[in-house]
């Protein structure tokens, strides 16, 4: 199996660190860490790192790409770039000692529908039937949804398992893809079905809600519960290991390629959802959007127990 990563609108992270934050004064800060990211490449970088083959395929300004590219490289992925004319864009993270983590996102280089023809291409050549495709992020600024959605409807009719984990697609948008995974978060599942979804419970009841409108998986990520999965296979869940979290950027990008990486090794899907669990928790205990290490992937397996809903 083939596992190809899709960043449309990639960034720099950058992350930084001051003591006792005050909102409407100056803070002094340190740069803890600069890296080339977006959800695709965490997906990516995540699979690189636990030695699970993959492409990821990037769109890449070319005011900055050098550095962004020397970046992945650095990581020893396997990357295929696609140039455009402006900048990658910059997201800063505030990490302190007595508030909770600040984002601040900057705006990217600007595209138009022309750019999802030349990805399109690309993919033709990268993917067969037997290939899983994330498409994660937002939509660069002029890129529209119908572009990109027309893309993966062909993508799909040649047999490619699209996942989708994207705020540029609305509920209607998804269930005309009918991707073969979703992984809303509480928050974004209730956007989609207009339901408060708080624990695993709700989380089924709205899982199946979206199954039954011809989405083949939902994966529902609850934070520090767990996740739990509606499937072919019937809905299970995973309760969250006890870890000691440095940064939960990242960790949902990361848990989708666990997801991924017990696919290509064809377990079954409660398999799917543990990996998924352990990369997300393994990356939680690093700090920035650093990937999940080999070895805390290695023992979260066999904490994390599946039970049936």
């Amino acid at each position: 199996m083939n596992i190809i990563t899709v960043t449309l609108n990639p960034a720099f992270d950058m992350h930084c660190y001051t003591e006792n934050f005050q909102p409407f004064h100056e803070n002094l800060a340190k740069i803890t860490a600069c890296e080339a990211g977006g959800k695709g490449i965490n997906i990516s970088r995540a699979l690189t790192v636990n030695g699970v083959d993959n492409v990821a395929l990037a769109v890449v300004g070319e005011e900055n790409e050098e550095a962004f590219i020397k970046s992945l490289r650095a990581d020893k992925m396997d990357v295929r770039s696609i140039r455009w004319s402006g900048r990658i864009r910059e997201n800063i993270t505030l990490h302190t000692n007595n508030a909770p983590e600040t984002r601040i996102s900057f705006s990217g280089f600007v595209a138009d529908d022309s750019l999802v023809e030349i990805v399109e291409k690309e993919l033709e050549v990268l993917t067969d039937g037997d290939t899983v495709l994330t498409f994660t992020g937002r939509n660069p600024e002029g890129v529209s949804i119908d572009a990109t959605k027309e893309m993966l409807k062909k993508l799909k009719a040649r047999g490619v398992k699209i996942i989708i984990d994207s705020r540029s697609f609305g509920k209607d948008d998804l269930i005309d893809v009918a991707p073969w995974l979703i992984k809303p978060n509480e928050e974004e599942i209730a956007m989609y079905t207009d339901v408060p979804v708080n624990d695993f419970e709700s989380a089924k009841k709205a899982a199946e809600a979206l199954r039954a409108e011809g989405i083949e998986n939902v994966m529902i990520s609850l934070g520090s519960k767990g996740a739990m999965l509606s499937c072919i296979d019937g809905c299970y869940v995973a309760h969250a290991p006890k870890i000691k979290a440095l940064s939960t950027i990242g960790a949902g990008d990361s848990s989708i390629g666990g997801f991924c990486a017990a696919a290509k090794l064809g377990l079954s899907y409660p398999d799917m959802l543990r990996y998924a669990v352990c990369y997300g928790s393994a990356a939680c205990m690093t700090e920035g959007t650093r990937p999940p290490k080999r070895e805390s992937v290695e023992k979260l397996l066999n904490e994390v127990q599946i039970t049936s809903l």
